[in-house]
C-alpha cells in the first residue's frame, strides 16, 4: 500500500463515518498521510481529524477514535493509534506492505507517474542563450534543471513544451557578426568583440564556405557573417546540448516575431486595452500600473523596437499557441524582470498568478584543486558546457546541478565530482543501481528466479520495512518535487535510498551461500531488490541520469 492508496482508504473512512453520523461536516478533498519523524509511532500518521473537529463542532480526539474504527476494519491495516490532540497513528499490516513490492515491479517505469497535473498545457522555455558563443556554465545549470523540471511536469500528466528562444537580433548579434568579420580579415577583435578560440573556427568555416566573402564591400561581409555565423554558432549549440541530453521541442527565432508583425499585433492589442501611451518621443507601456516600479519602452526614439517589446510579442504568440501556463527560467541578473513581466501580462488581460510563471536561478562557480576555475581555451573568459563534460563527465554535470535547489549559489568542485567513491553523490546512487542489477545477474547465475506467489509477508525485517517504506514515499517525492519545481528533491531523495539499500543489504543476506538452497525469504527479497532497482533507475530517469547496470 503507497501513502496515496492509504490517504485514499483515510478519505473513505472519513465518508463513512460522517454519513454514519460519527459526526458532522464534508470529508476534505485530499487527506494528507505522512512518515512521522519517529518510527515508534507507526508507519503513517495523518492529521485529518484536528482539520475535521472545528466544522464538526467536537473534540479532535473524538473525532479520531470515529475514523480510526472504521480504519482498524480494513485488512490492510494491522493498528491505528490515536495520539497527542488527534492525530492518528497508522501501522500497515505486514502482507500490505511487503506487496507494495509486486506492485512497484509490475509497475516498472509507470511507478512514480500520477495524474495531478494533467489536462495542464504548459510552455517551458529554458537556457535561451543568444547565439554569440558556446553554452556558458549558467546557462549548462538551466539545462540540467530544465529538462529535469519538463521530465517531472510530465511524470505529473501536465503536456509540456521545451523551448529555446534565440535572439539572432539585435546589438550584441551585430557585435558578434562584427568580430568574426575583423578576424577573417586579420584584425584584432574590436574591444567590445568577443574573444575565444571558437571565434576564429567559425570566421574560417565562413570563408571557406564562401571563398570570396573578403572580396566584399565590409557592408557585405557584415552581411555574410551575420547570417553563416548565427546559423553555425547556434547549431553548436544545439549540438552540444543534445550530446548533453537536452532536446527542444521548439527553437523559436526572434528575427521571425518582427518578419512576422508580431511586434506590431502585440502593440496593437496592448493600445486597445489603453496601457499605452507616448511621451519624450518613445512608445510606453503603462506597466505601473500593475505594479512594476516604472514604465516600459516599447518602441524608442529612433523608432526601433526595444527587447521588451519583443517580450511583450512573445508571450502573446505563447498564449495564441494555446499554452495555459506560461513558465520562464531566467538566470540571477534577471531578476529584476519579474515585475515587468507580471505586468504586462496584466496588461495583455491575464493573471499572471495563473498564466505566467518566472524561475531565477543563481550562479555556478567551479573549484578545481581548490582554486576557482575562470577561464576556457574554447570560449576565451567564460566555462561553457564541454569543459563541464570533459572535467567529470555528463551525467556527474546534470546530477551536480540538479542536486541543488536553483535559489541557492552552487561552488562545485571538480575533483569531488569526478571520484568514483561514495563520497561523490551521484557515483553513491549509481553504484547502488549496478549494485542491485549484479545481485539479479548472479541470481540468474545461481537458477534463482522471483516468483508469481512469492510469499512478500515475509519481508518483516526492520531494516526490510525502512527501504519499503522509503519506496512507498517516491510517488509522494516526485509529486513534490513537480509541484514545487525542485527537481533536487528527487537526488536527495535518491542518496537516501541508496542509503537504506545499503543499510539492508548489510543486515539482511539476499542470495544463499554456498551449497545453501534458495527459501521463501530469498524470494521475497529478490522482489524488494529489484522494486529498489525499479525506483533508482526511474528517480535518475528523472534526473536525466544514466542508471548502468555495471560500474
Amino acid at each position: 500500500m503507497t501513502p496515496a492508496d492509504l490517504a485514499t482508504v483515510v478519505r473513505a473512512a472519513v465518508v463513512e463515518a460522517i454519513a454514519a453520523g460519527d459526526f458532522a461536516g464534508d470529508a476534505p478533498g485530499e487527506v494528507v498521510v505522512e512518515r512521522p519523524k519517529n518510527p515508534e509511532h507507526g508507519d503513517y500518521a495523518t492529521n485529518v481529524a484536528l482539520r475535521l473537529a472545528k466544522p464538526a463542532d467536537r473534540p479532535a480526539r473524538q473525532v479520531a477514535a470515529a475514523i480510526a474504527a472504521r480504519l482498524q476494519a480494513n485488512d490492510a491495516i494491522d493498528r491505528v493509534d490515536v495520539a497527542g490532540p488527534g492525530f492518528l497513528n497508522i501501522v500497515l499490516a505486514a502482507g500490505s506492505l511487503g506487496a507494495l513490492a509486486r506492485d512497484v515491479v509490475e509497475a516498472g517505469a509507470a511507478y512514480g507517474r500520477g495524474d495531478a497535473l494533467a489536462g495542464q498545457n504548459l510552455n517551458l522555455e529554458f537556457v535561451s542563450a543568444n547565439p554569440t558563443g558556446p553554452v556558458h556554465i549558467g546557462a549548462v545549470r538551466w539545462a540540467a534543471v530544465g529538462d529535469a523540471l519538463a521530465r517531472l511536469l510530465e511524470s505529473g500528466g501536465a503536456a509540456v513544451t521545451r523551448e529555446y528562444y534565440f535572439n539572432d537580433a539585435g546589438s550584441q548579434i551585430e557585435r558578434f557578426a562584427r568580430t568574426l568579420r575583423e578576424v577573417a580579415n586579420g584584425r584584432p577583435v574590436p574591444d567590445d568583440g568577443y574573444n575565444g578560440a571558437y571565434i576564429d573556427d567559425i570566421a574560417k568555416q565562413v570563408v571557406s564556405a564562401h571563398p570570396h566573402v573578403l572580396d566584399l564591400t565590409p557592408d557585405e561581409q557584415l552581411a555574410v557573417f551575420h547570417r553563416d555565423g548565427v546559423e553555425l554558432m547556434f547549431a553548436e549549440i544545439r549540438s552540444s546540448l543534445a550530446g548533453f541530453g537536452v532536446v527542444f521541442d521548439v527553437y523559436f527565432n526572434e528575427r521571425d516575431l518582427h518578419a512576422s508583425g508580431a511586434l506590431d499585433i502585440a502593440l496593437a492589442r496592448l493600445r486597445a486595452g489603453g496601457h499605452v501611451f507616448e511621451a519624450d518621443g518613445a512608445v510606453w507601456l503603462r506597466t505601473t500600473a500593475f505594479g512594476d516600479d516604472r514604465d516600459r519602452p516599447l518602441v524608442r526614439t529612433s523608432g526601433e523596437w526595444t527587447y521588451f517589446a519583443a517580450d511583450c510579442a512573445y508571450y502573446l504568440n505563447k498564449r495564441k499557441r494555446g499554452f495555459d501556463r506560461v513558465v520562464l527560467m531566467l538566470g540571477a541578473d534577471h531578476h529584476g524582470y519579474l515585475g515587468r513581466l507580471r505586468a504586462m501580462a496584466c496588461c495583455f488581460g491575464d493573471d499572471p498568478d495563473q498564466t505566467l510563471e518566472i524561475l531565477i536561478g543563481q550562479m555556478v562557480n567551479l573549484v578545481k584543486d581548490g582554486e576557482p576555475v575562470r577561464m576556457s581555451k574554447r570560449a576565451g573568459n567564460v566555462v561553457v558546457l564541454a569543459d563541464l563534460v570533459d572535467a567529470i563527465g555528463a551525467d556527474a554535470a546534470r546530477y551536480a546541478l540538479v542536486r541543488f535547489s536553483v535559489e541557492q549559489t552552487i561552488d562545485l568542485d571538480l575533483d569531488a565530482w569526478a571520484k568514483r567513491t561514495s563520497d561523490n553523490p551521484v557515483y553513491y546512487v549509481q553504484y547502488a543501481h549496478a549494485r542491485l542489477a549484479s545481485l539479479q545477474r548472479n541470481a540468474a547465475d545461481l537458477g534463482i528466479a522471483r516468483t508469481a506467489g512469492a510469499d512478500l509477508t515475509l519481508l518483516e525485517h526492520p531494516r526490510e520495512v525502512d527501504l519499503l517504506a522509503a519506496l512507498a514515499d517516491f510517488p509522494r517525492v516526485v509529486a513534490a518535487a513537480a509541484d514545487l519545481r525542485a527537481p533536487h528533491r528527487v537526488a536527495h531523495y535518491l542518496e537516501s535510498l541508496a542509503g537504506t539499500y545499503h543499510r539492508f543489504y548489510d543486515a539482511c543476506r539476499v542470495l544463499p551461500m554456498g551449497d545453501e538452497p534458495a527459501t521463501p525469504t530469498t524470494d521475497a527479497r529478490l522482489w524488494l531488490c529489484e522494486a529498489t532497482r525499479v525506483v533508482l533507475e526511474n528517480g535518475l530517469r528523472l534526473l536525466g541520469v544514466s542508471a548502468p547496470e555495471r560500474m
